[in-house]
């Protein structure tokens, strides 16, 4: 499984190890008390409808990139500092990624998983 970036009908690969977040443990957990996540990584969460989701970073000690996607649109983008970030918006899944790798990601934008 890998994640996809489309733009203009252009793709490109943002992550090719790719999680998915898919029990109420899992979720709850998310990146914390990781001491790193590889280049090429995403941790996704996906959920049965668009709602507020919000994203924090307690006990992960590395900056990330989170997307908010809804119905693979890219409605909300933000860098997350490690250890004090915190970042909210409306989503069906939510995305996080290296510090960096989501630089040429636009709002708008599809992301979607590829098997």
């Amino acid at each position: 499984m890998r994640l996809e970036h489309i733009r203009d009908g252009t793709g490109q690969t943002l992550a090719s190890d790719v999680e998915v977040a898919d029990t109420f443990l899992s979720r709850a957990r998310g990146l914390m008390f990781r001491r790193s996540i590889p280049d090429d990584y995403a941790l996704v969460f996906e959920f049965s409808g668009a709602g507020q989701r919000d994203l924090h970073m307690v006990f992960v000690p590395f900056d990330l990139d989170a997307l908010w996607l809804v119905d693979d649109e890219v409605v909300a983008k933000k860098r997350l500092p490690a250890w004090r970030g915190f970042a909210a918006a409306t989503a069906d899944t939510v995305v996080e990624l290296p510090a960096g790798a989501a630089a040429d990601v636009e709002r708008g934008d599809t992301v979607r998983l590829v098997e």
